[in-house]
């Protein structure tokens, strides 16, 4: 989920230079230096990275090990190969289908897909663009069916040169949105924000949506109103012209991952909402809030159409933004709600799980080079045989940020109002302000400065914990190490947390290095891997993590325009866990030329994999054989999926099953 632009943009190459300047200036050791530093007393990295610290990974990655080599696999399936074409890609007993598009109509009465003729109100009964986060709960409700249920998706931004006809080129600050006009912006808009739709599996194992269900739902910047709850729900710092309450908001941007609830709610985490603001900051109690935030980005043109996004007009519309979303996929008429107990940052997912003692946990990454990772821990407990008393368990509860120590362990230190250095001298006077510059609170407990951590996802199985850390190209040469021998790194490690005992809301934890990603046949990445891993089976810039309900992990990649470093595009990866094949990679699905591979997610019974793809045609089609130029809506890199002239190319979401059925992988 592209993001942090200076290697890639979810706007596209024209950003990176804009957005390529960390705003965190903590002093803290950054991961880097924690992880060298512990890695010089213990000389080895255990598991999968058991070789010397000192040794650099020469030999081919395809030498298997003795041991790797006796190890059986939980990963059964066929490798499919590295590299980069117009369509995706499965392993051979394996069947992909299209399960819905960006414009396929939603609600009743919605029109079939125009896209000569696009208009705002059309996109708000359609499919939205770019689909990011998936999520299921099924049908019905308080069920566990693996063939009928509700599909949360997010939409989590627009590339509108291969969205309108007739647009010169990509439209961003350079350009002056030379092309943008308000009709365009409103469809941007539009399209924006999440889809709630039913889903069905047929009698031959086909999945299809339900056209015109009462369950499906659009979620848009143009029009959901969503309430803000919580500790800075109705806080001045909220308020604007268009709500003196401070608890009404329109809308949710940049819904990047999410999760579902035990309760079976659907959480989104607004990420780059920075991007959408236009205009000059001007001196007053918000300026430092917005420089820490980035605000305004000026990606998009909103500004010029809508005052709200608009920072000299409207300085409180952004602390509005940055939130998780919780939104009852079960009662279309619900309202979502941003519940900022969670904080406001750059969110990548909220995933939970109910803690040995009841409370419920929710891991969170701000995905920003030198930010952080947090972990929420309910006041209240989940009850299991009482839906309604669950639903506003995540108003009230401790949320907390992760400082890594030298010695594998790990702190979770309370972003808590008037604790240690949180309080009134330091600029907070309620915990509305701790939630709403919680990275501010994060920089005073000394909180370790991350590499973009992204997926972040709790085993409910081992109750290991895992969280990507995608890349950080500002690493500087003075912070190499073992552990991360590689200066402007762009291929990511993943990072695996144990809590004492199972118990998820403890204050320490054990931290481990699972892998460190890139090509192991070049020493100049310094990349570890099992020796079993093919030269199929590695990968760089890992985002989403998934867990099937076999306890397995799945690794989504996003390189953005750089995939050209590594020859191939990006995918999803089955990467082992435990035993002697730890730190083994396994290719299984690879996106067409130019796309971000999002997602995975497994039906209850594991039987489908559902994998979303998006922006197609857009990133790094310069470097693509044969093609090599920027893609627009006439002329693109591929016409996926449908490839049909008549139709541009199209994000969509991907069912993927085993021929003859069974679980994935097995």
């Amino acid at each position: 989920m592209v993001k942090d632009i200076s290697s890639y943009s979810n706007k596209g190459e024209a950003f990176e230079a804009a957005d390529d300047v960390p705003v965190n200036c903590s002093t803290a050791p950054t991961f880097g230096d924690v992880v060298n530093a512990r890695l010089g007393r213990r000389d080895v990295l255990r598991g999968a990275l058991a070789v010397s610290a000192l040794a650099v990974v020469a030999s081919p990655a395809v030498l298997v090990s003795r041991a790797a080599e006796a190890a059986v696999s939980r990963y059964i399936f066929e490798e499919i190969s590295h590299g980069v074409d117009e369509t995706d890609h499965v392993p051979v007993g394996y069947s992909k289908n299209i399960l819905i598009r960006w414009g396929d109509p939603l609600t009743a009465g919605a029109p079939d897909f125009d896209p000569m003729n696009q208009t705002a109100a059309t996109q708000e009964q359609q499919f939205g663009y770019n689909n990011d986060y998936v999520g299921f709960v099924s049908l019905p409700e308080g069920s566990n069916s693996s063939d009928h249920g509700l599909l949360c998706v997010n939409h989590e931004y627009t590339n509108e040169e291969v969205m309108f006809p007739g647009i010169g080129g990509r439209q961003d600050g350079d350009m002056g949105f030379a092309d943008m006009t308000k009709e365009l912006v409103d469809i941007e808009m539009a399209a924006h924000g999440g889809s709630i739709v039913e889903i069905k599996r047929g009698d031959e194992g086909k999945w299809s949506y339900v056209k015109d269900s009462s369950f499906n739902r659009r979620l848009t910047m143009l029009s959901t109103e969503m309430a803000l709850t919580g500790p800075a729900g109705g806080s001045d710092r909220l308020k604007t012209s268009a709500d003196a309450t401070g608890s009404r908001v329109i809308g949710m941007i940049n819904n990047c991952a999410g999760g579902i609830t035990p309760w079976g709610t659907y959480l989104s985490g607004e990420e780059n909402f920075h991007g959408y603001f236009l205009g000059e900051v001007a001196d007053g109690p918000e300026k430092a809030n917005h420089e820490r935030y980035g605000v305004p980005g000026g990606w998009y043109t909103w500004g010029t159409y809508h005052d709200r996004f608009d920072v000299g007009k409207e300085p409180n519309e952004s602390n509005r933004f940055g939130w998780v979303v919780e939104t009852d996929p079960y009662d279309p008429n619900s309202m979502p709600k941003k519940r900022t107990a969670l904080g406001r940052f750059k969110h990548e997912g909220a995933e939970s799980l109910v803690n040995k003692d009841g409370r419920v946990v929710v891991y969170m990454g701000d995905d920003q080079r030198f930010e952080y990772v947090y972990k929420f821990v309910t006041e209240g407990r989940y009850d299991p045989d009482n839906r309604a008393a669950n639903m506003d368990l995540l108003d009230s509860g401790t949320l907390s940020v992760g400082k890594f120590n030298e010695d594998g362990t790990m702190n979770w230190l309370p972003l808590v109002f008037g604790t240690g250095p949180i309080t009134a001298e330091n600029g907070f006077n309620s915990q509305a302000d701790v939630v709403i510059g919680v990275r501010f609170a994060a920089d005073l407990l000394g909180a370790t400065p991350m590499d973009r951590p992204e997926g972040f996802e709790p085993n409910k199985i081992t109750n290991k914990v895992y969280v990507n850390l995608t890349n950080n190209s500002k690493r500087k040469a003075d912070q190499l190490n073992v552990a991360n021998p590689r200066a402007e790194s762009l291929f990511g490690h993943t990072v695996e947390f144990t809590p004492p005992d199972g118990d998820h809301a403890a204050d320490t934890f054990e931290w481990e290095i699972l892998i460190l990603s890139g090509d192991p046949n070049d020493p100049d990445v310094g990349a570890k891997w099992n020796d079993a891993t093919t030269e199929n089976g590695w990968f760089a810039s890992q985002d989403n993590v998934a867990i099937d309900h076999q306890g397995r992990l799945w690794i989504a990649s996003d390189q953005g325009s750089n995939w050209s470093k590594t020859g191939t595009a990006d995918g999803i990866w089955a990467l082992e866990a435990e035993g002697e094949l730890r730190g083994t990679g396994k290719m299984f699905y690879r996106v067409p030329v130019g796309a971000e591979m999002c997602g995975p997610l497994f039906t209850p019974d594991d039987t489908t994999m559902f994998v979303a793809v998006q922006h197609p045609a857009t990133d790094g089609t310069k470097d693509y054989p044969g093609f090599e130029r920027a893609s627009t809506f006439e002329d693109p890199a591929t016409r996926w999926p449908d490839f049909d002239d008549n139709m541009p190319v199209r994000p969509a979401v991907v069912t993927i099953t085993k021929d003859g059925g069974g679980k994935i992988a097995t």
